[in-house]
């Protein structure tokens, strides 16, 4: 399989006038296409952190991370924004969904908004996508009217939209009933099993954790272990 990640020394040192908190020591990650990875650890261990350098959201003080063949630890801001709007999909414990657009409109959002507007292209690939996520008889509906499971489909719907390279889940059934985060996992483990989709997923909750292949486990700023576990 081909590296979909690979991050080598990675430091993330906070200053808060003269103290220092070393939150990432030196931290080496990989990731293939098509894997399933749970990043696992207690509070407090840099999971967050981690998550946010490799989603280009946050810069580490040191290291090097090279992302679909590309370096991006050295990007500029702006070139930062649009790698991350084209080659990564996310999706968090709270949807973030525009509460004024539909369903439909928050899918197509991430190709939209660099566009200035929704393509037919767009519509049809975001009502696809919908289809996808069993929700086609709710694409017209606003986000306020969806239940907390639908969100988090059409959240994921959304981190799809632009075909990404990898999809970076931060507890995306920490807020959700039992019911629903089964079928959110039942969804990500589908895309992930018939599409080839690679994700990264954080999570305190064992039972997700155990859907996925491997778990990469954080211990102080350190990766303790990185463990297989059985495939769905």
């Amino acid at each position: 399989m081909s590296q979909v990640l690979q991050a080598r020394g990675v430091v993330m040192t906070f200053r808060n006038g003269d103290e220092e908190t070393e939150v990432l020591r030196g931290i080496d990650v990989d990731l293939s296409t098509g894997e399933l990875v749970a990043l696992v650890g207690a509070s407090g261990s840099g999971k967050s952190t981690l998550l946010s350098i490799l989603g280009l959201l946050l810069r580490p003080t040191a290291g090097e991370i090279e992302i679909a063949g590309q370096r991006v630890d050295g990007m500029s801001e702006r070139a930062r924004a649009a790698f991350r709007n084209q080659r990564l999909g996310f999706v968090f414990q709270f949807h973030h969904l525009l509460p004024d657009f539909s369903a439909m409109e928050n899918v197509a959002f991430p190709a939209a908004a660099p566009a200035g507007g929704i393509s037919p292209e767009m519509r049809k690939r975001a009502l696809s996508l919908l289809d996808r996520v069993g929700l086609a008889d709710r694409a017209d509906f606003p986000a306020t009217r969806l239940s907390g499971g639908q969100k988090q489909r059409v959240a994921i719907a959304r981190a799809l939209m632009n075909k990404p390279d990898l999809v970076i889940a931060d507890e995306p059934t920490g807020n959700l009933d039992l019911r629903s985060a089964g079928q959110v996992l039942d969804l990500m483990g589908e895309v992930n099993r018939e599409d080839g989709g690679t994700f990264l997923i954080c999570t305190h909750d064992e039972h997700v954790a155990a859907r996925c292949h491997r778990r990469i486990q954080l211990v102080d700023g350190r990766v303790q272990a990185q463990e297989s576990d059985h495939r769905d």
